[in-house]
């Protein structure tokens, strides 16, 4: 065996991403690079110089985009190479090992990933040291030594430090102890620890003062939430009166439940509404449970027409101190934390939003404070974060909002809400009993997230965060979606008494939780890397893990299902009788702390709270300068907080799970934005349920009176789902709080009024919130975070009830359903429920069909926001200044017919035309449309010119095909194949083999059945060498008995290492794999590749060839989309052949709707080889203008640039079908705000094919 070091750098063609950086690097550092070279390096261990060869171009390497050498001459140039610091996870690497175990299942073998950039030789040493504090951040990287080529050491065990003389310490110590060793804790919890080892006679271990550090950390253990509060004053101001009545309230419910003797906190206002509102009989829907994984209630779904009884879960999770410093890292396991909370309960999550905070993000770099990152860096990793991290688990995100406010540059706001389902029959709940076993599935521990919970509780400075490395945790999501399926099956739930999720705290807390008497063998946990002690073994906040209790005898039946579905499953822990938690490694005891110290959470917390006076001024009232009314109101859509944010939403997968009612984007246009997620449940046979969440905030209200802004994120979250449709009444509410260390009286005042604001509205609507999640350390030196309770707010709707905003129709009128706040500006709750309560009614009945609730541009924005969509303008009259007004509360409604509510305001009509006409002034669309999107699209561009303008290859002047392929002919029955057996009746067989990353499986399987296929689906197992190989043969003996093999949608492997479908396509080109493919081919057996599937079937060949073993360097490929990201959206794709079992029926010219959702979807192919395809009828689908339905190359409708506008081809026999856009997405009752015909009759074609008579 020996060691290699490979370069891997794109073909001139395919730089993409190389001539990005240079860009980035140009503008944000003001260079003048001409030329960079971006080139992956990877540093091979363990390998033979056959098995190099061999993964040469099938791992590390793409024949058609890669050159792949041994070596890199740097001799007198200016480079920078960067590599992951020891303990960060690194994607590709491990796919790449992944890649290589299919090739030699037995190769033992570390692969170490870095990249290397080669500059201009004009680049100074100034501009190579900006590079270098620019591109690399300290806290996840470093700069490589290309000298070396050495393997991670095998690092020894660090000894525990020795805590002797802990329990003589005085109290004068106490401090600097705590800073000594950079404890959460301060000297009176350090106080109660010395206490209780006093008791114990004896000093703790390291161990043991760490678990508990954590324990009683304040993102652990809500300290500040708990603090009792001592004293509580209002200052002096209008609204005195009205928040000391809200406070009175507050002391005569604790009074009423018999609360008063329990601590007057933060804590006790947060959750006492939802309290009371219980007792009153308001909340019958709650699930009750020693579980508190995530909020939880019942609902009634429908399923194929009958009625179910569902658990709906939902959960809000905040990451803004790791995403502040690691923004990528930090974000993508915000959302892995989201989910596993509810995965924890045994919910399927189907369902995100992800709302942002951040300073101003066209600040020059050079502007940066000191400590800092830039804030637009912080934006867009952040976003490539969180949206990998969801595109990659198969999580639609169908609402994205980045709020900009100055006062977030002290750290980020990042913030996502998820929503997850089951059969109420599917869980089991009950408390683990002595003798229970406890089982860690999922990933491996590592340093990744040590200090993640103390950190993210701690106030920072410029110096501190130079050593958060640790904290930041890195997200897996190939991973987390294997814990998504296993929680899917109700034979694997059922088998559950209780469940945690891994985060804060690790297996300290993960575990430690589950119940009060434990046995923890921290030497059973699997690590990724050797050499971490039994402290890091017990507060490493790794993710993608999962502890569950299960009985003693269920064990080999759990296995067995986590065997089935590729998880790694260990036996860590026994659950005991006798109230502590010991925790041991190598048979020695490590920590041993009772149940009851643990859980007194240090020492008791005293605090006053004083309430600041409010200025009293009218906060909604907006004035905007301008000389005419377009100018005003091009300055409106302008304002950052009300600009669209296409480009950023685009980056996050919509449409995944077959549910989406709304898109993020609706109209012909796809220009008008919904403001609400709307998904259906995910069931396994059709229904009508829909889950609808939206939120509310507004920092610039916060900051004026918390009280006031928490008040009005409830009703503008109402607001938001009263205008799409649903029913208030039965909303539910979870609350994110964020505010700055609470360092003082004043401080405390902040949340503690916004909380109060809150209370009043739960209990005036009768709408509880019950659950939440607090940060409460946004503070950096001497700047703070807006106060921040932000409100999200769910119910169900039925899906066939739900209305967009885009204008509809002209000749419709326009009315304002009008709120009128009160005189102390707070929420009219009477005029505000029957104002909803009207318009919900009004919707359903169809005499509203579109309604846009007011935000932070007022009737302005709502107006032109609507307009956008459908191409349609409005003519109506209003008070100028009623324009441009924050009016939560208020809904502009398009009505069918006169509406005869008192607050509805007769503003005017729908009309045709270019120019909205108010108070009979022309105001252009087009202009407001570009100051809608300008400034924003610098950062985030929507769409960006193809560079490859060709329609058709040179030669072409047809592209409808004239021949029909050889072997079958069709007539219009789609009926009449000499290939292919024939079925009758019977229900043809589909094979979908699920591989590490495939997340679009649900989907097509849903598909297959209702068009009346057979389905059957394995787990490609890849954790040891045995693994492969059984999935191998298992994978030749489904595809010799099957009539159709799908390659569904995903990211194989995380479309790593470097290019997608890699793991698929070395599958398919395994001999036995590959033997079988043929022998189903040869049969007259369908295959069908969609998106990831379609890049497999490309790069082994079957596509365009028919045929493995054909793919040369001139071979076309799919590669990463000219827009350098991730692309979601619906796109227009036209019938270009009809020569295929698959397109039968269909017509030369036809169009389709369909959704796309890709980061690598533009078709690449040479001229000779295009006209090739066009001559020969193999160009299916190519993407289209859908106002013309004719093909084109102009983005946004060609989303990636594909040469000749090819979305999907197929092989010359017909047989192979491969394409880009997600056809089996649709289905009745989805993408309902979006224009033409989306159902595209693929999967109805191929049973067909099989149902000759």
């Amino acid at each position: 065996m020996s060691n290699f070091r490979i370069f891997v750098e794109k073909r001139p063609a395919f730089q993409v991403e190389a001539r990005s950086l240079m860009n980035e690097l140009n503008e944000n550092l003001q260079l003048n690079m001409q030329s960079l070279r971006y080139i992956n390096v990877y540093d091979l261990f363990g390998f033979t110089p056959q098995l190099l060869e061999q993964c040469r171009y099938t791992v590390f390497g793409e024949t058609v985009t890669d050159t792949v050498e041994d070596e890199c001459d740097l001799c007198g140039k200016k480079y920078l190479a960067v590599e992951y610091i020891p303990g960060q996870f690194d994607q590709r690497a491990s796919s790449a090992v992944d890649c290589v175990h299919l090739i030699d299942p037995e190769a033992d073998v570390e692969i170490r990933s870095s990249r290397l950039l080669i500059f201009d030789d004009t680049i100074s040493d100034e501009e190579m040291a900006k590079i270098r504090h620019y591109y690399i951040n300290a806290v996840e990287s470093r700069e490589k030594d290309l000298s070396l080529l050495q393997q991670n050491q095998t690092t020894d065990v660090k000894p525990l430090v020795k805590l002797d003389g802990f329990i003589d310490m005085t109290r004068e110590e106490y401090a600097p102890f705590c800073k000594q060793w950079g404890l959460a804790m301060n000297a009176d919890d350090l106080h109660e620890v010395v206490t209780y080892f006093q008791k114990e006679q004896r000093n703790p271990t390291e161990t043991e003062l760490r678990i508990l550090d954590t324990y009683w950390s304040d993102h652990c253990r809500h300290t500040t939430f708990t603090t009792i509060l001592e004293s509580i004053k209002v200052d002096n101001s209008f609204v005195k009166e009205e928040i000391e009545s809200t406070l009175g309230m507050f002391h005569d419910i604790r009074q009423e439940l018999g609360r008063t003797e329990k601590p007057l906190c933060l804590m006790e206002l947060a959750t006492i509404g939802a309290r009371y509102l219980r007792s009153k009989g308001l909340l019958d829907d709650m699930e009750v449970s020693e579980e508190n994984n995530a909020c939880s209630i019942f609902i009634d779904v429908d399923v194929d027409g009958k009625q179910e009884k569902w658990l709906l879960q939902f959960k809000n999770e905040t990451h803004n101190h790791p995403t502040e410093i690691e923004p990528f890292g930090g974000a993508s396991t915000c959302l892995g934390g989201a989910i596993r909370d509810p995965l924890s309960g045994r919910a399927y999550v189907y369902q995100a939003m992800r709302v942002t905070g951040a300073g101003d993000i066209y600040k020059p770099v050079a502007e940066t404070i000191p400590g800092k990152l830039p804030q637009q860096i912080i934006s867009r990793k952040a976003a490539a974060g969180y949206s990998s991290y969801g595109n990659q688990i198969g999580l639609a995100t169908t609402h994205v909002r980045e709020i900009y406010h100055p006062s977030y540059i002290a750290k980020r706001l990042e913030v996502g809400a998820v929503v997850g389902a089951s059969p109420a029959s599917n869980i089991r709940r009950e408390s683990p009993a002595p003798g229970d076993i406890i089982l860690l599935l999922g990933g491996r521990t590592g340093r990744d997230g040590i200090g993640g919970a103390t950190g993210s509780s701690k106030e920072h400075t410029e110096a501190s965060l130079e050593s958060c490395g640790s904290e930041v945790q890195k997200g897996n999501a190939p991973e987390e979606r294997k814990l998504q399926r296993l929680m899917r099956r109700p034979e694997v739930t059922r088998l559950i008494k209780k469940s945690n999720d891994f985060g804060a705290g690790g297996v300290s807390v993960a575990i430690g939780e589950l119940a009060d008497g434990l046995d923890i063998y921290l030497d059973r946990v699997p690590t990724k890397y050797s050499g971490l002690n039994p402290t890091e073994l017990a507060i490493s906040e790794s993710q993608e893990r999962m502890a569950v209790v299960i009985e003693a005898k269920d064990r080999e039946l759990m296995e067995r299902y986590c065997h089935m579905d590729n998880i790694e499953y260990t036996y860590v822990a026994d659950v005991t009788a006798n109230g502590r938690m010991r925790q041991f490694y190598k048979g020695e005891l490590i920590a041993d702390l009772t149940r009851e110290f643990i859980d007194s959470a240090g020492a008791k917390h005293f605090a006053k709270a004083v309430i600041l006076p409010v200025e009293e001024k009218n906060p909604f009232a907006q004035t905007i300068q301008g000389a005419t009314l377009e100018e005003k109101m091009a300055k409106v859509m302008a304002d950052p907080n009300i600009t669209s944010q296409k480009g950023l939403i685009e980056n996050f997968d919509a449409t995944i799970g077959r549910s989406t009612v709304l898109m993020p984007f609706g109209g012909k246009t796809q220009l008008t934005e919904s403001q609400v997620s709307v998904q259906k449940l995910p069931t396994d046979g059709y229904t009508n349920t829909a889950s609808i969440m939206a939120y509310g905030y507004n920092p610039f209200i916060a900051e004026w009176s918390p009280y006031h802004s928490a008040a009005y994120a409830v009703v503008e979250a109402c607001t938001k789902v009263v205008a799409a449709g649903a029913d208030y009444s039965r909303m539910r509410f979870s609350y994110q709080e964020y505010f700055e260390r609470m360092s003082s009286e004043h401080a405390y005042g902040k949340p503690l009024s916004a909380l109060l604001g809150a209370l009043k509205m739960q209990v005036a609507f009768g709408l509880p919130s019950i659950g939440g999640k607090d940060s409460m350390s946004g503070t950096f030196e001497q700047i703070s975070v807006p106060p921040t309770l932000i409100a999200f707010g769910i119910t169900t709707v039925p899906a066939d009830k739900v209305v967009s905003p885009e204008l509809k129709k002209a000749g419709n009128k326009l009315y304002l359903i009008k709120h009128n706040a009160l005189a102390n500006y707070m929420p009219n709750v009477e005029q505000l429920k029957a104002n909803w309560t009207y318009t919900t009614n009004a919707i359903q009945s169809g005499k509203i069909c579109a309604a846009y609730a007011l935000g932070f541009g007022g009737l302005a924005e709502a107006i032109t926001k609507m307009s956008f969509g459908n191409e349609l303008a409005v003519d109506i009259q209003i008070a100028e200044n009623e324009l441009f007004d924050y009016n939560y509360g208020s809904i502009i409604v398009e009505a069918t017919e006169d509406l005869t509510l008192p607050a509805a305001q007769y503003l005017g009509t729908v009309i045709e035309g270019n120019n909205l006409v108010i108070n009979g002034e022309r105001v252009s669309r087009a202009i407001l449309l570009k100051a809608c999107c300008g400034q924003f699209d610098k950062i985030y561009p929507s769409a960006v010119e193809a560079q490859h303008q060709e329609l058709l290859p040179a030669g072409i002047d047809n592209p409808t095909p004239t021949s029909t392929p050889k072997g079958w002919e069709m007539n219009e029955e789609c009926k009449s194949f000499p290939l292919g057996e024939d079925l009758g009746e019977a229900a043809p067989i589909v094979y979908i083999p699920v591989f590490p990353g495939t997340n679009c499986d649900y989907d097509s399987a849903k598909a297959w059945r209702k068009a009346g296929a057979e389905v059957e689906t394995t787990i490609f197992r890849n954790l040891t060498s045995e693994d492969v190989l059984s999935s191998i043969d298992e994978m030749v003996e489904h595809i010799n008995r099957c009539h159709i093999l799908m390659f569904a949608g995903g990211f194989s492997a995380g479309d790593e290492p470097d290019g997608s479908g890699k793991f698929i396509a070395n599958v398919i080109n395994n001999a036995k794999v590959g033997a079988a493919i043929t022998a189903l081919i040869e049969r007259g057996g369908l295959i069908l590749g969609i998106c990831n599937g379609f890049q497999a079937l490309v790069k082994s060949g079957l596509l365009p060839y028919g045929k493995l073993g054909m793919v040369t360097p001139d071979s076309p490929t799919l590669f990463r989309n000219d827009i350098n990201r991730h692309i979601s959206q619906m796109v227009t794709t036209v019938v270009s052949t009809v020569n295929s079992p698959w397109l039968c029926g269909m017509q030369v010219g036809d169009t389709h709707t369909i959704a796309v959702s890709h980061g690598e979807g533009k078709f690449v192919v040479n001229e000779e080889l295009a006209k090739q395809l066009f001559e020969n009828g193999q160009v299916a689908f190519r993407y289209a203008n859908p106002a013309t339905g004719e093909a084109t190359m102009e983005a946004p409708y060609n989303p990636n640039g594909s040469y000749y506008a090819i979305e999907g081809i197929i092989s010359q026999n017909g047989q192979i079908l491969g394409k880009m856009g997600h056809t089996e997405r649709f289905e009745e009752g989805v993408f309902t705000n979006i224009a033409g015909n989306k159902y595209q009759p693929l999967f109805d074609n191929a049973v067909k094919y099989f149902r000759k008579k």
